[in-house]
């Protein structure tokens, strides 16, 4: 054996709570023997190594409270060390951002700059940092998304059946979703429903591009005016349906880019916003309206416009 191989010298016997309930046995068994190719973790159950109550079961095994799993020795390669992301040193520490917590869900004010996972050249983003933290969290997963430009309200589940009650309330359009953003232009309309089909592709080189196009799949937000300045104007978007950078595609395809966009922008534009003080996009997830995925409480969880975006917003002249 290596000298960087680990092994654990004895059998774990895990007790299934709701972290883990109704959870596959493989799934629960990946995120539990990091490093372990997929295909050895198979094998393990098929040979009856891994056992639920003593007895053997297949991989697709749903989880039930109060099970016990019996996981044999298995030999893991160490993980290599990543190097440290190089992220601003107010968003180092993410506990201060929290704005909701209990023991099933955390809302965070994701800053601006920092992904929500690792990945793409980033050892650790908004989850592995949340994890770090609070190791007491035995379970912790990213509910949704935000593109790593935009800021505002992330939720983190810290039980499944918190993931998994969020995620059946986004399909079903229960979970309320308002965003603000400054896009360059003169927008016309107090309320304008915005319904443009996105298709979703990802270039030779790996990142994720959007277009609309007929043959997208059906994207719906609905801009509301909320000031309007000489060469811009603040919006606030709702957004009914939930695609791949939908905002901001909608905006752009209109002829309105968000100010400081990288990706749909007026680069030159944004250029000159730079010098003006405008160092990332303006877009900021602002409130979400739920009702809680275990109490059923309704929740408003709101994020204040970061300093940098009002502060800009003062510098913009009135039309």
């Amino acid at each position: 054996m290596k000298k960087n191989d680990l092994e654990k010298d004895s059998v774990r016997r895990l007790k299934i709570d709701d972290s883990a309930d109704n959870q596959r046995l493989d799934n629960f068994l990946m995120a539990r023997l990091k490093g372990v190719p997929k295909s050895r973790i198979y094998k393990l159950v098929r040979g009856g190594e891994v056992r639920i109550n003593g007895g053997r079961v297949a991989v697709s095994y749903r989880l039930q409270l109060g099970d016990e799993v019996r996981i044999p020795p298995v030999r893991v390669a160490a993980p290599a060390q990543a190097a440290e992301p190089r992220l601003p040193p107010s968003v180092n520490r993410l506990l201060p951002h929290i704005l909701y917590r209990d023991d099933a869900l955390i809302a965070l004010n994701k800053p601006s700059g920092m992904a929500v996972h690792g990945g793409s050249g980033i050892s650790r983003g908004v989850i592995e940092q949340m994890r770090l933290e609070l190791p007491e969290c035995r379970y912790m997963e990213l509910v949704h998304r935000l593109d790593r430009e935009t800021s505002g309200v992330l939720l983190i589940a810290l039980k499944r059946r918190a993931l998994v009650g969020l995620h059946a309330a986004m399909r079903d359009g229960k979970i309320e979703k308002r965003y603000l953003t400054l896009v360059a232009g003169r927008w016309p309309n107090p309320v304008q429903h915005v319904k443009l089909p996105l298709h979703k592709r990802v270039t030779d080189d790996g990142e994720k591009r959007v277009t609309v196009r007929d043959e997208g799949q059906t994207a719906y937000t609905i801009f509301r005016r909320l000031q309007s300045f000489a060469d811009f104007t603040l919006l606030e978007a709702e957004l009914k349906t939930g695609r791949t950078h939908q905002i901001r595609v909608h905006t752009s395809h209109l002829g309105f880019p968000i100010a400081g966009d990288d990706k749909y922008g007026d680069f030159e534009l944004n250029k000159r916003l730079a010098k003006q003080g405008l160092k990332r996009m303006f877009l900021h997830a602002a409130k979400l309206v739920f009702d809680h995925p275990i109490s059923g409480e309704r929740l408003q969880i709101e994020a204040p416009l970061p300093d940098a975006l009002a502060k800009f917003l003062e510098t913009l002249h009135a039309p």
